[in-house]
């Protein structure tokens, strides 16, 4: 991968970059790795940065790079973020570059994100000499659930350049719900916290057919499940909302034996402080209740996953301004409403200001109305968008950068 720096844009930089773009991608997505270790995908992104005026470094408790371009001049510094791993997902794409791996697949686009940002470190460090000020590239595993993102910020990615990041920046790839081809973020929450539970009922086994001499955790743990959105529709604001969904309910062995115990386990969003702490109050209390009204026990497990993902409404206006700029005010809108999905960016985001911002990557012949979401084994992400989204995460941090020095 190379860059001739000449007086073209950015944009028309990356987008020479173009196949030797597709083709990292395409190597990362066929060799899919999850966690927080995953060293064939490190190997590759290692690789892929060789030869650029980088300080490069890896973590300690996961296979995180982190690589750090000095600008001519001291200035500011800003991150760049892009997650590399993938998840426990049968690819059934039909893609040429399908997952080579046995129950893993690059459904959510990471593959695409770590593409992205590593032609982002080649465009800027071929105008590295233009640069005041310093640039964080955060290479992430994680994501999916690992919190890969509090593990780096506990290693220092914040402060990797000598000094706390001014700002931060997430690009994310969406198969639908984003037109192909165009940026969407928002001002203030964007994506919710996410908690998960697991509820265990225990009461006392016994015969189908006398159910007067069992004490039945399985009644009671399905009335804790329809009483928890019960819940929901009458304990919050409607415009402040919490999803409560139960994904899992394990109980028995055979319909005329009532069983000792009965197992649920749920996703829980919320977009505010405020309903966050509440709804895990009210979530303990409602199964509780319930337990204690069939004299049965209950142990409710309740882990707080990732935060709300708050944009900072500066950095929104002018990561769109950006984009406007660079590709045009036809690809770049303001999201009407947050997203239900979570991220680990929230911990970033929680520490500096910065914003997370969304790119529609669905083929453009895409039915966006029956294309499949991220997540889904069916799952396609367009090579079309890597250029693009190489040049915005190059022009945030050169014109962030730029914002960021004082004029004399």
């Amino acid at each position: 991968m190379t860059v001739t720096v000449n007086t073209a844009s950015l944009t028309d930089d990356a987008r020479a970059m173009c196949e030797d773009l597709t083709r990292l991608r395409h190597r990362l997505h066929a060799e899919p790795e999850t966690g927080l270790q995953l060293p064939r995908t490190q190997e590759k992104v290692l690789a892929a940065l060789v030869g650029l005026p980088l300080e490069i470094t890896t973590g300690t408790s996961l296979t995180s790079v982190t690589a750090v371009l000095r600008g001519a001049r001291p200035g500011g510094t800003v991150l760049l973020r892009g997650d590399m791993d993938a998840l426990p997902v049968q690819e059934k794409s039909g893609v040429g570059y399908a997952s080579q791996v046995e129950g893993l697949m690059h459904a959510c686009g990471h593959d695409l994100h770590t593409t992205m940002l590593a032609g982002a470190a080649h465009l800027l460090s071929a105008r590295r000499d233009r640069l005041v000020g310093d640039v964080v590239f955060m290479f992430q595993p994680g994501e999916e659930g690992y919190d890969g993102a509090a593990a780096m910020v506990a290693e220092g990615v914040l402060d990797a350049s000598g000094r706390r990041v001014d700002a931060a920046y997430a690009l994310h790839v969406m198969s639908a719900g984003i037109a192909p081809s165009t940026f969407e973020t928002r001002r203030g929450p964007f994506l919710a916290a996410s908690d998960t539970v697991r509820v265990t009922v225990t009461g006392a086994g016994g015969h189908g057919s006398m159910p007067h001499r069992a004490k039945d955790p399985l009644v009671a743990a399905c009335e804790m499940v329809t009483a928890l959105q019960t819940h929901i529709t009458r304990g919050f604001d409607v415009f402040d909302p919490v999803v409560v969904t139960v994904g899992a309910f394990h109980s028995g062995t055979q319909h005329n034996v009532i069983p000792e115990q009965a197992c649920f386990e749920a996703t829980v969003r919320s977009f505010s402080p405020q309903a966050h702490a509440a709804i895990k109050d009210g979530f303990v209390r409602v199964c509780r209740g319930i337990a204690a009204a069939h004299g049965v026990t209950v142990e409710v497990d309740y882990a707080e996953c990732y935060p709300v993902t708050v944009n900072d409404a500066a950095e929104a206006e002018f990561a769109v301004d950006v984009v406007a700029e660079t590709l045009g005010e036809e690809r770049v809108s303001w999201a009407p409403r947050p997203i239900a999905g979570s991220e680990d960016f929230s911990r970033v985001l929680d520490e500096v200001p910065g914003v997370f911002i969304g790119l529609g990557a669905a083929p453009r012949d895409a039915d966006m109305q029956s294309a499949p979401d991220n997540h889904s084994p069916l799952a396609v992400f367009d090579d079309a968008v890597l250029s693009d989204g190489a040049a915005v995460y190059a022009e945030l941090a050169v014109r962030r950068l730029e914002a960021l020095t004082p004029t004399t």
